[in-house]
């Protein structure tokens, strides 16, 4: 009879579980996305109505701190022109149709 060798199991977890980020940080990261995701929104339904008829289905990223906008065809290029201008800063993407929305699921 042949011996075989045991297996050993695999323990699930952390690679590293030392750098583990507190719930209380993630909370706060998620609430300061929503409050940019919204100052954006307010932004986007301001200036959407007078773009929309020239520039349907175009991209359009928003820096919710100062409220400027850059719009393209290509979301690559908008993204470019955004962050010449912003390199370090958060922006949202937005697309000029009726809803908003950049894709489908």
């Amino acid at each position: 009879m042949t011996k075989t060798k045991p297996i050993r199991r695999r323990h699930q977890g952390r690679i590293f579980p030392e750098f583990q980020i507190p719930l209380e940080e993630l909370a706060r990261r998620e609430a300061e996305k929503n409050a940019r995701g919204q100052k954006a929104r307010i932004i986007f339904d301001r200036v959407c109505p007078q773009l929309i008829d020239e520039h349907y289905n175009w991209f359009i990223l928003i820096e919710p701190n100062s409220g400027d906008y850059f719009i393209d065809r290509d979301e690559d290029v908008a993204d470019k022109k955004a962050r010449e201008k912003y390199p370090n800063s958060w922006l949202v993407t937005f697309r000029l149709n009726e809803t908003g929305t950049c894709g489908r699921i």
